[in-house]
């Protein structure tokens, strides 16, 4: 199961937003640094509100969504590439997920402090982007010197290690991540891959917010205006707004509890469920859907995969046994009103082994056993 990595400076909130996520306690939060020394790791279901209406339409009770981990990791400090605080653990940490969630403080709190003096939600980014970029600096050297040696007796591989390290060791200088270094193809993207860097992950960041800024337009918050602004135009990378707080209440509350509060705050939907749903994106995740009389089902899948891959995800022997794919759309499922009605109107499809699977396809597997 692929992972994503809550990252951020001390005190900005990302224990409490785990607990809020895996709706546990299983990240001690306190008010001061370091709180988390060891990885905590939590699976979360992705909230699909297409699962209720395919259980309506089948007619069953039973829903089962698809889930991802999310590891909460040692806050960072400055100095973190030079061993700084829990730093050699942090970067061991992160090196270990797929995707980045990181937290930002973006509210005043006197209560709580920020361990840099002040609230500064660029500068916190640029402090842990740097330390990332400065780790994989000392990579990229020791592999480039391996590589040097390995290149001397023509070693083809090793040659177009070295060309592409000196492209990056020349890109991560400018303090530039990895992610931004323009890649001519497939191969090099591989080959970059392969590399094991920091700066290299996909990014989300997760501005946390005050109570009373959760429903706010984004004007009205110069913090997560200022991440806005900044992430566009040097990461390229999406911005959630959360209050980590207040999802932890909601945690206590039941779904009908949770709706009025939310409600209240004027706000439609948990903070929570939109990074949720935004990080299975980042990781580049999709779900497909099996449903009948037993259970509705979201399974997970990497865009890209074949149908017979897709059908792997169920079971090895559906994959290895593959002959058809009978598919149809959740929106074609859905406006049809029923699978009769869907057959009808000439909804459903055989699908080969070259089909590419779709966010949404609903499909039942024809397989050799």
């Amino acid at each position: 199961m692929l992972q994503s990595g809550i990252v951020g400076l001390p005190n900005v909130g990302k224990s409490t937003l785990f607990n809020a996520l895996t709706r546990s306690r299983k990240a001690e939060a306190a008010n001061y640094p370091f709180c988390t020394i060891e990885p905590n790791v939590g699976v979360v279901e992705v909230p699909d509100e297409r699962l209720d209406e395919l259980a309506r339409i089948v007619r069953t009770r039973v829903t089962i969504p698809a889930a991802i981990e999310f590891v909460d990791i040692a806050g960072l400090v400055a100095g973190a590439s030079k061993g700084e605080g829990l730093g050699n653990k942090f970067l061991a940490n992160i090196r270990e997920v797929d995707a980045i969630v990181h937290v930002v403080r973006c509210f005043e709190n006197d209560d709580i402090v920020h361990n840099m003096g002040k609230v500064d939600p660029v500068r916190d980014i640029e402090v842990i982007t740097t330390e990332l970029i400065l780790a994989d600096l000392q990579s990229c050297e020791q592999q480039l010197d391996r590589n040097v040696k390995k290149a001397r007796g023509q070693d083809k591989d090793a040659a177009a290690n070295v060309a592409l390290l000196q492209r990056l060791l020349a890109h991560l200088n400018e303090n530039k991540p990895a992610a931004s270094l323009q890649v001519s193809d497939l191969e090099e993207r591989a080959r970059m891959k392969h590399f094991g860097l920091l700066s290299v992950k996909p990014v989300l960041y997760a501005c946390n917010v005050a109570e009373d800024g959760l429903a706010a337009p984004g004007g009205q918050n110069p913090f997560v205006e200022a991440v806005r602004r900044h992430v566009a135009t040097e990461h390229d990378a999406r911005v959630c707004v959360i209050c980590a707080q207040v999802e932890a209440e909601l945690g206590e509350l039941s779904p009908e509890e949770m709706k009025e509060y939310l409600a209240a705050l004027g706000v439609s939907d948990s903070g929570v469920s939109q990074l949720i749903r935004a990080s299975y994106d980042l990781l580049g995740l999709a779900s497909y859907f099996t449903a009948g009389e037993k259970e509705a089902r979201a399974w997970t899948f990497k865009h890209g995969m074949t149908a017979p891959q897709c059908a792997g995800v169920i079971h090895t022997d559906f994959e290895k046994g593959f002959i058809k794919a009978e598919v149809v759309s959740y929106a074609d499922l859905r406006a049809a009103g029923s699978v009769a009605a869907a057959r009808e109107a000439g909804k459903y499809r055989l699908e080969g082994k070259e089909y590419l699977f779709k966010d949404g396809d609903v499909a039942l597997f024809r397989f050799a056993n």
